[in-house]
Parts: structure tokens; sequence; C-alpha cells
């Protein structure tokens, strides 16, 4: 398995924030903004606040949305955009099935869904 181009510096997320276009779920928020860099056909990123809970649970939930994101993203994602998955506190007792169909909503919503 190869792995992902990843958001890793505070200026990659700012610049996907800036661009306003975000979809809130119960379990997710998920930001998206076009102009991945070249060879990068997409790339994601995620955050967790405090606001989640302790350092345990905002890893937990972080783990969470990486394997939603390999469920939903390589299939679906549009190429050519940068995507930040960000825990709510929703997002550690929300069934997995649940959180896989925030996803792929936000992603409709947003305009970056690819059949």
């Amino acid at each position: 398995m190869t792995s992902r181009p990843r958001l890793t510096r505070r200026a990659e997320f700012l610049k996907v924030a800036a661009g306003r276009r975000k979809w809130v779920a119960p379990g997710l928020i998920l930001q998206a903004a076009a102009g991945s860099p070249a060879g990068a056909s997409w790339r994601v990123g995620f955050t967790a606040s405090r606001k989640v809970g302790n350092a345990v649970a905002r890893n937990r939930a972080r783990r969470r949305l990486r394997a939603v994101s390999a469920a939903v993203l390589p299939a679906h994602a549009l190429d050519g955009h940068d995507y930040v998955l960000i825990a709510r506190t929703g997002t550690l007792n929300r069934r997995y099935q649940a959180l896989i169909g925030d996803l792929e909503e936000g992603l409709r919503r947003l305009g970056a869904w690819r059949e």
C-alpha cells in the first residue's frame, strides 16, 4: 500500500480553510480546496481540537478519520484537490458506517465527488 501525500504544514491547512468550502456533519467537518501541487492527485490532512477531548481521545478521533478517508477517498475524491477532515465530539461515538456516509455526503455537497 502506497501512502498518500499528506497535508502536514499549518500553511497548507490554512490554504484549504481559506477556500471557504466546507461541509459540517455530525461526525466530521470536511474542507476542500482545488489546487493540489503537481504530482499529487489529491492530498488529505486530519486535525482534532481540544474540544474533542484529551490527547487519547483526539488521537482516537484522528485514527477513525484516517480509516474512513482510506475507505472513501481513493475511489471518490476528485484529483487536484486538497481535503481536511476535522474531528468533532461526535467522531468518537458515531458508527463507522455513519462516518463513511458523512464523508460521502460531504464530497457530494462540495462538488468533489468522483464516480
